[in-house]
């Protein structure tokens, strides 16, 4: 039903479930609208992944009429997770759609925002298919705000418009965002990386200053392929030069597999009707059974801190909570299990205040994301750790040797502390 934008969201009751698109997706024209109707409104539960555009319904001013349950905690909603008007379900993003399909996070109404529709009548979830197909599947009543600035996306991200209960037009553009600066150690850790990579690598990796360093260094790399959560903007040149080929991987060959994206026009101009780029939900973006089966996965993963015995810290500062599982776990363990798989954990050695990052213990309050178990590599501007088949003690002597120098005293002699080694050198 075409309506205007005040007409779709009187649909909403009070105590609804909202499920809201993510990351790039964010329907704001919708959510303004909701705003206006909060006054009338209590205990309205929002849902998602993190928002690159801020939802006024869930300020400070609203905390008696609204909640949000974060998917994945981004920056506007770190405030709100500590203040106690919102929180987070800590769950692997590969089941995230598990929590809607089984009825754990049902939404009642998915708010959306699509391309308009093709001649057939299927209109495109666009650049977050991750979470935004489930919440469709499952919701209620779904709200749909058309915008001619979503770009097309294929696989399976096609929602036909008589699905859809409420249609509003609006002209919306999407937020963007600039490639981070590289700095002489992120530049330093993705030489390394990149020198671990082989010809014919699966690649996944985020976005940030450190996979961009890492894209830098794989031009003169062959017939690589991308399964990944997240597709960034740094890997067009590799697929325009011929480096990223596709042509190796087992699943979906000769296309990059991505669940949402986030970066310039560029990046959207690109895959607007673009089928050699294929949009897939999180339970088969992420899901370790269907990584694995591609050769070589190297999966690039960021850390806030990782202490000694290999235990990594991802989503927190002590109990302050700044992100979520997201993919991590996924991707570290499909790379695992893939034959040839590097499972890459990486992170300048010291804060930007100088603290060490390979830490002794992690600080109180901190999660572990990624167990011991699961990390095998583990990348600093000094080099690498291996760790898998390593015992504690030997595990603490390789963390410390690509610890900061001037932490690494100190970090032998915490280590003699509690691992009741005799002696060593960080450099054995």
């Amino acid at each position: 039903m075409k309506v205007s934008v005040d007409e779709a969201v009187a649909a909403i009751k009070s105590n609804d479930r909202v499920f809201v698109h993510g990351v790039a997706a964010t329907p704001l024209t919708l959510l303004s609208a909701l705003e206006k109707r909060l006054p009338e409104l209590t205990g309205i539960e929002f849902c998602h992944l993190h928002l690159e555009k801020a939802n006024p319904c869930a300020e400070e001013k609203w905390r008696d009429h609204t909640f949000t349950n974060n998917f994945f905690i981004g920056a506007n909603q770190r405030a709100g997770v500590a203040q106690g008007r919102a929180s987070y379900t800590s769950t692997f993003l590969h089941e995230v759609p598990l929590l809607m399909r089984g009825n754990h996070v049902r939404p009642d109404v998915a708010l959306i925002n699509v391309s308009p529709p093709d001649k057939h009548g299927y209109v495109s979830l666009g650049v977050e298919v991750a979470t935004a197909l489930p919440a469709v599947e499952t919701a209620n009543i779904i709200i749909a705000q058309v915008n001619p600035n979503m770009p097309r996306t294929h696989g399976d991200s096609f929602v036909h418009i008589d699905a859809l209960d409420y249609i509003c037009h609006v002209d919306e553009p999407l937020p963007e965002i600039k490639d981070a600066l590289v700095g002489p150690a992120e530049r330093k850790i993705g030489q390394i990386i990149a020198g671990l990579v082989e010809d014919g690598a699966t690649l996944q990796m985020g976005i940030g200053a450190i996979p961009n360093a890492v894209l830098d260094g794989l031009k003169g790399h062959k017939d690589l392929g991308v399964h990944t959560e997240m597709f960034q903007e740094g890997l067009i040149p590799l697929i325009e030069s011929g480096a990223v080929t596709n042509a190796r991987k087992s699943f979906l060959p000769n296309k990059v597999l991505t669940s949402f994206v986030l970066g310039t026009r560029r990046l959207y101009d690109f895959i607007d009707d673009n089928p050699s780029v294929c949009f897939y939900d999180a339970s088969i973006a992420n899901n370790p059974s269907i990584i694995a089966t591609n050769p070589k996965v190297t999966a690039i993963n960021s850390a806030i801190e990782v202490d000694l015995t290999g235990q990594v810290c991802a989503d927190s500062v002590g109990h302050k909570m700044v992100s979520g599982v997201g993919g991590q776990v996924d991707f570290e363990r499909g790379a695992a299990l893939s034959h040839g798989g590097l499972p890459i954990i990486c992170l300048p050695s010291t804060t930007k205040s100088g603290a060490s990052r390979i830490v002794t213990a992690i600080h109180p309050g901190g999660g572990v994301i990624t167990t011991r178990p699961h990390v095998h590599y583990v990348v600093t501007e000094w080099g690498y750790a291996y760790l898998f088949g390593k015992n504690l003690q030997q595990r603490a002597k390789a963390l410390i040797s690509i610890a900061h120098p001037d932490h690494r005293e100190r970090l032998e002699k915490e280590a003699f502390g509690f691992l009741g080694i005799s002696s060593w050198r960080a450099s054995d």
